[in-house]
């Protein structure tokens, strides 16, 4: 830490600290994550397991590793330094951002999720939070500590993502693949549009209800994963309502073929949704 002068704490959270500082031999200004020292398993895996993947991934709109080390027993790692995040965008906003941005970010975060899954990961946390701004108009995926690669028999571990932003297969704890990030992009579109949540439940159970009155019932194979569900399987699902019941809300924010795509990154069926290449 010798070499960076800290300049003002950026970030905070139950892992430790972000602090944003200038390399004091180079001058770049640097966003460094510094880790609380914790004897907490689950913290340290998932502190790995993001080091492992930034290692791995290199992309513009992927956020830059600049180095990582030990000292007094945390782990420290150094960013390139970004402006702000979306969420701070969107709170500054709350309306919604002009739609050529809309159109902009979407593109540049399905680059980047384009990327991870030609990898062979998955993030698994797409949120607004997650999604760096710079003042030139780029944006970029961080915080890969939820992220995992793809298991061929698509079991993985059940609970990930922010509510607001997971899919049904992710909230009754069916198999998963890339299709949960897609679904993520679409509900990031719909909340960069108008500046409020797609789905904003209040609890699993709510974000499941909340979701099929817009998008229509669970299908099968859910409803059975949910019944076997140990922490909502004697939930009762409230009846859907009308199909797509979201077009009329964004029909006078979206252009329709972009509505469209949203729609369809929203598909029930994850098999159905279109990939990040696509």
């Amino acid at each position: 830490m010798n070499k960076y002068q800290i300049c003002d704490m950026i970030g905070e959270g139950a892992y430790g600290i972000v602090l944003k500082c200038i390399n004091t031999e180079t001058k770049e200004v640097v966003a460094i994550k510094k880790f609380k020292h914790t004897e907490d398993d689950l913290v340290h895996r998932n502190t790995l397991r993001e080091l492992k993947m930034l290692k791995a991934l290199r992309h513009p709109n992927i956020v830059r590793l600049l180095e990582a080390f030990r000292r007094k027993k945390r782990l420290i790692m150094v960013f390139e330094f970004m402006d702000g995040n979306l969420l701070e965008s969107l709170e500054a906003q709350p309306y919604g951002l002009d739609i050529e941005l809309v159109k902009r970010y979407t593109f540049q975060i399905l680059l980047g999720l384009h990327w991870c899954h030609s990898h062979g990961i998955i993030h698994r946390d797409i949120k607004p939070e997650n999604l760096l701004l710079s003042h030139d108009g780029h944006i970029k995926l961080c915080d890969f500590g939820f992220s995992r690669r793809l298991a061929p028999d698509g079991e993985h571990t059940e609970y990930v993502a922010t509510r607001w932003y997971r899919p049904p297969e992710l909230l009754v704890g069916a198999p998963y693949d890339y299709a949960v990030d897609i679904w993520g992009v679409a509900c990031i579109i719909g909340e960069m549009a108008d500046g409020q949540p797609v789905f904003a439940g209040d609890s699993d159970l709510d974000q499941l209800h909340v979701i099929q009155k817009a998008m229509g019932p669970l299908l099968p194979a859910h409803r059975a994963y949910l019944a076997r569900n140990s922490r909502m399987r004697h939930a009762k699902i409230l009846p859907a309502s009308r199909r797509n019941a979201l077009a009329s809300r964004y029909t006078a924010v979206l252009p329709l073929p972009f509505l469209q795509l949203m729609l369809a990154m929203l598909a029930m069926d994850p098999e159905q949704r279109p990939s990040a290449e696509e």
